[in-house]
């Protein structure tokens, strides 16, 4: 087991519904050395339930950390991947789990890659999935596709922590963090949407796009604060502006 993959890796469980699955979850890291445990909006994760199931991983459970929404719990981290089965146009091409070790590869010295998992009933809806720098499945029997929680993150921390992984190495240029990517993602938005460029009715259409296409630019942290200027600058060039005149070519 590669424990320095283990200590680069965090788990986020968005609204999980059942304290034993959080802590089986949660015995599942134990037993890859993985401690970064974040739960968005969860039940009660400290209930006698949990603590059976993770059985000695009690501790990890009392210092997970836990977060109203899923950027909050995204924002410190260089890469992350969402877990599904569901695809489509939305949720961009999606990796098989086996290709998510690459991604450590790839990380910064002092990043980290968290891999989100969703609600035990409905998974990670659309807008959720676009939040994350990648998606990835787990190849299944089309008749019944669904993994078990605790299941689905055993295997993706499997894949990640084997010996015969690459090792993260340093990474040309300082990347940027989520939270720091969403905050051009969100100047982005609010300029394009002024100039009626998005259609206000679905503005993922065209956002979800471009998120791809700038996460693939791979930015650090000099191009990301030239992008953060160049729009900023644009937001005040058209202040004054009213919008395109009825008619208007």
């Amino acid at each position: 087991m590669n424990l320095r993959h283990s200590n680069h890796l965090a788990i986020i469980l968005v609204e999980p519904q059942t304290p034993g699955n959080i802590g089986s979850v949660a015995r599942a890291m134990a037993n890859f050395g993985v401690g970064d445990l974040r739960l968005v909006a969860p039940c009660d994760h400290l209930a006698p339930e949990a603590r059976k199931f993770a059985v000695g991983a009690a501790p990890l459970l009392e210092g997970a950390q836990v977060f109203e929404d899923l950027p909050s719990a995204l924002a410190d981290l260089t890469t992350t991947v969402a877990a599904t089965r569901r695809r489509g146009q939305l949720r961009g091409a999606l990796k098989n789990v086996g290709q998510v070790p690459h991604l450590l590869a790839e990380l910064p010295a002092e990043g980290r890659l968290g891999l989100v998992f969703g609600r035990e009933d409905a998974g990670l809806t659309s807008a959720e999935v676009a939040l994350c720098t990648h998606g990835a499945t787990i190849e299944t029997a089309p008749d019944l596709g669904s993994l078990n929680l605790a299941q689905a993150v055993l295997l993706f921390l499997y894949e990640c922590t084997r010996q015969s992984s690459s090792q993260p190495t340093t990474s040309e240029g300082n990347r940027p963090v989520q939270g720091e990517m969403e905050a051009l993602f969100r100047q982005m938005e609010a300029v394009l949407g002024r100039i009626a460029f998005l259609n206000p009715r679905r503005p993922e259409g065209a956002m979800n796009v471009l998120r791809r296409i700038f996460r693939r630019a791979n930015l650090d942290q000099r191009e990301l604060s030239l992008l953060r200027g160049m729009w900023s600058q644009i937001a005040w060039s058209i202040r004054d502006w009213r919008g395109r005149k009825r008619g208007e070519d």
